[in-house]
């Protein structure tokens, strides 16, 4: 069965989980896990995405984050493709170190919003890395400590969290420490991270009562929210898909965007592909990135043979900040 496509729009609230090939450690030293943060701090001052929960386990790790202007595959690439390099390199490794695809899910905010935010900074007791909840507070690799003021980290937004908790710092960061130990004893959250109708309802018990009373809901694995939620964010994503679906059976043919990027820009299309570093061809180069690769489905491998360069460095400049120029072109 093919898998789904991922639900993405700027502005969606996404739990995001990442887990190591055979259960193996992705962090092995504070080195690895200062350089995963580093790289998500890097993203979120870009303005890639706001983080508002974080948690970097032995083999996995877990973000909350809502995507800005740029896609979360493209911040999860940059993410992802970084670390791994310098993680083998630092370890004398080569090969994937990820399981498959990283797994997300789209949020509804109202009420999985503080709820993953615990639950996600929990993840350190319930995997036994702690072993008292107090031991949170100062721990920097999750971004528990952040909300608390213990560890600085002003790339994460602790504002959005703690303005629900009260109405100074102080109040607020009581109150969040007292919501966040309280859920210790809570234990795994299935509804937080199961099955999508599992998800969607809040539980086995309320999907046993909807199946007693024979009330069908929408359900969605990619999705943790109500039904009403599921079938509006489907219904929204439903022209992404498609184009989706039509740009992965028909690419628009290369040769011709790139004469389109050529007349436009008033590059020739020789210079394109030597790759002479004027600020025109530059800034030629930068724009068939984006429309071929961001827009229009051409895988980055092919556009990188036609450049001359690697696949990494088109994938890059494909998901940098977009171009204004590029919604002329499309």
């Amino acid at each position: 069965m093919p898998r789904q496509a991922r639900l993405d729009a700027p502005g969606a609230l996404h739990h995001v989980m990442v887990r190591g090939i055979e259960r193996r450690s992705i962090f092995r030293t504070d080195i690895d896990r200062a350089d995963f943060v580093a790289r998500l701090a890097h993203l979120a001052a870009q303005g890639a995405w706001t983080i508002y929960a974080w948690a970097c386990l032995p083999n996995h790790a877990h973000l909350l984050v809502r995507t800005g202007a740029r896609p979360l595959a493209g911040c999860m690439r940059r993410l992802l493709t970084g670390y791994v390099v310098n993680f083998n390199r630092r370890h004398k490794r080569v090969g994937y170190l990820f399981q498959n695809r990283y797994r997300s899910i789209v949020v509804e905010e109202e009420p999985y919003l503080l709820e993953l935010v615990r639950y996600i900074h929990l993840n350190p007791l319930r995997a036994e890395v702690l072993e008292a909840p107090h031991s949170l507070d100062r721990y920097p690799w999750t971004g528990h400590s952040a909300l608390l003021g213990r560890v600085p980290r002003p790339w994460q937004d602790t504002a959005t969290i703690l303005a629900q908790f009260g109405p100074t710092p102080a109040r607020a960061r009581r109150a969040y420490r007292a919501f966040v130990i309280a859920g210790h004893t809570q234990g795994r959250r299935p509804d937080l991270v199961g099955g999508g109708l599992l998800r969607s309802v809040g539980g086995w018990a309320e999907v046993r009562a909807l199946r007693r009373q024979k009330m069908p809901t929408l359900a969605d694995t990619r999705i943790l929210g109500s039904g009403a939620f599921v079938e509006r964010l489907l219904h929204d994503m439903e022209p992404q898909r498609r184009q989706s679906l039509r740009l992965a059976s028909h690419p628009p043919p290369l040769d011709e965007l790139v004469q389109r990027v050529a007349t436009h820009t008033k590059v020739a299309v020789a210079d394109l592909r030597t790759g002479r570093r004027t600020r025109a061809v530059r800034h030629a180069r930068h724009l068939l990135c984006q429309l071929a690769v961001r827009y229009l489905g051409i895988p980055g491998a092919t556009v990188a043979r036609f450049l001359g360069v690697t696949t990494s460095a088109v994938n890059r400049t494909a998901w940098a900040a977009p171009l204004r120029e590029v919604e002329e072109l499309r």
